[in-house]
């Protein structure tokens, strides 16, 4: 049973709970190494540099931080292995906000459509239900179409999250047209003046071809029957599944025009430096992410909050 002080946690403190095994496999282990060195050297960066990687940092990312990090210690000549520390945090929040993108979802003016795409299992379901709930308690009117027509399951766990949420649903029978759900979602929307469509996409990554005309279908008609609405393309991923999250990111940044990531499941993980190499390497905003399972987990992602929960 939930207690009264937990639900009542800030979402930097949840945040911080969620990161937990990621501060333990990064920042313990910073903290170790630091502790360790008398001064600072070439080993100590090896050291650093050895750690970013196994938190699924990605190679180029920490080649990038360690290679900054060098040059501003030898610059304000720094000896204090402690120092160095701070130096890290700062080069992270850097490198991660360089791209410019904005993390906060774009979905004002309203109308707007939602489109999320991605793999099965990474999530989509539960973060299309998690989305609808904080919309619906913001006041707003949201109507979630179908689209992942290929599993039957796939429709009724999302009718079970639209009762839950309180949104509408609009779905076709299983095998149904993907295109042709989002088609009559979008005729519910103009017709019940609905704020916020939020559209389910099929996620099978075994044919990039076949997905990438499903999509493309899909964005079509959005085009045509919805061209006054504010559109976002967010694409789930799993982040338990570090580096393969990465490449499934460049996969569907080909096949689409990707507006920012969703990060799922960030709590069971100690691969949180995934975050780190999308907006750095990929230029994906994190907009949201998942840090449990109850159905307000779904947050806004913030950089600096971010860094600092890593970090504290």
């Amino acid at each position: 049973m939930e207690t009264p002080k937990e639900s009542n946690l800030s979402f930097f403190d949840r945040l911080k709970a969620g990161l937990d095994k990621t501060r333990k496999g990064m920042t313990d282990r910073i903290d170790a190494i630091l502790k360790s060195y008398g001064k600072v050297d070439e080993e100590l960066f090896e050291d650093l540099e050895e750690i970013l990687v196994t938190a699924d940092v990605g190679i180029n990312t920490t080649m990038k931080i360690i290679d900054r990090l060098r040059d501003r210690v030898k610059e304000e000549k720094v000896s204090e292995p402690e120092k160095v520390k701070l130096f890290l945090k700062e080069e992270i929040k850097g490198i991660m906000k360089e791209s410019g993108k904005d993390n906060s979802l774009n979905i004002e003016p309203l109308p707007s459509v939602i489109l999320v795409v991605g793999v099965n299992g990474a999530g989509k379901t539960t973060t299309i239900g998690k989305l609808s709930y904080n919309l619906k308690n913001e006041g707003k009117k949201v109507i979630i179409a179908a689209g992942d027509t290929f599993r039957a399951a796939a429709i009724e766990q999302l009718e079970e999250w639209s009762n839950r949420a309180g949104a509408d649903f609009i779905s076709h029978s299983e095998g149904a047209d993907p295109a042709a759900v989002i088609y009559d979602g979008i005729q519910a929307a103009k017709a019940r003046k609905s704020d916020v469509l939020i559209c389910d996409t099929a996620g099978r990554l075994h044919n990039k071809k076949n997905l990438m005309n499903e999509l493309n279908k899909i964005f079509r008609v959005v085009e045509g029957e919805y061209p006054e609405a504010q559109k976002e393309v967010l694409l789930v991923l799993d982040a338990t599944t570090g580096q393969n999250a990465i490449s499934q990111a460049k996969v569907f940044k080909e096949v689409c025009d990707i507006t920012g990531v969703v990060l799922t499941k960030l709590d069971g993980t100690a691969k949180g430096g995934v975050v780190i190499a999308l907006q750095s390497e990929l230029g994906l905003p994190v907009k949201l992410v998942g840090i449990g399972e109850k159905i307000d987990d779904l947050q806004e992602f913030n950089t600096d909050d971010f860094v600092e929960a890593i970090f504290n």
